[in-house]
């Protein structure tokens, strides 16, 4: 819940549901300041859509017509809760209207429909015209982490797991590539055999490696002059 990388310009992420998107619209209102053509990319859950940030940060966004895209991937469920229990709206995009910004929802499935409605966001972003607010549904198909106090069994039908597996957004990726004249099938399997030993081998280096010593939780600490 804490990484980050600002040499690509993730800005990092927070345990505090909501809490990052007062941040994405900071980091859209320096962009502008700036001058540069950079679009903040702000990710959350339907979960986090219920959280008063949601409203604040859209809210400001729109007003000031500041580059930001806020992205959020409903999976369903909030932890455990299921969206209906939580949300009067079958759809979060619907909220956009309210803050008279773009609401879109894509297959969040579908790698590519994604791509495009993040495109066409960005260019509105780049050309002046504000936020916009996208919904790509897609599922969880784990538990929401490995904590046994976030593990719930019978909260989700195992055939709507199941039904839901059946769409995988990397399988779908792979057979579109498959059926396309980009790559032949000899080099989408490479570039899957590739990634896969990637992760293997960055899964046996962490499993191997010595655990850190105390001290270390002391390093990288930006400590005032």
């Amino acid at each position: 819940m804490h990484l980050a990388d600002f040499s690509c310009g993730s800005l990092g992420e927070s345990g505090i549901v909501g809490s990052l998107m007062p941040v994405a619209v900071g980091a859209g209102l320096s962009a502008r300041l700036r001058k540069t053509d950079q679009v903040c990319l702000c990710f959350f859950g339907d979960g986090a859509a219920n959280c008063g940030p949601f409203h604040e940060s859209l809210n400001l966004a729109a007003i000031w017509r500041i580059p930001v895209i806020f992205l959020c991937e409903n999976n369903g469920y909030a932890m455990f809760t299921p969206q209906s229990k939580t949300t009067p709206i079958a759809d979060i995009a619907d909220r956009a209207s309210a803050y008279n910004i773009p609401g879109m929802v894509v297959d969040g499935q579908d790698v590519l429909a994604v791509f495009d409605a993040v495109s066409a966001a960005t260019v509105r972003a780049r050309s002046g015209h504000g936020p916009s607010l996208i919904e790509a549904k897609t599922f969880r198909y784990e538990e929401h982490s490995d904590c046994p106090g976030d593990i719930a069994p019978h909260y989700r039908a195992p055939e709507e797991v199941q039904t839901w597996r059946k769409r995988d957004p990397v399988e779908l990726f792979v057979a579109s590539l498959r059926n396309s004249s980009v790559f032949s099938t000899a080099e989408v399997d490479a570039c899957r055999a590739a990634v896969l030993t990637e992760v293997e081998e960055a899964v046996e280096f962490s499993r191997s490696s010595a655990m850190p010593e105390p001290a270390e939780l002391f390093g990288d600490f930006l400590v005032p002059a």
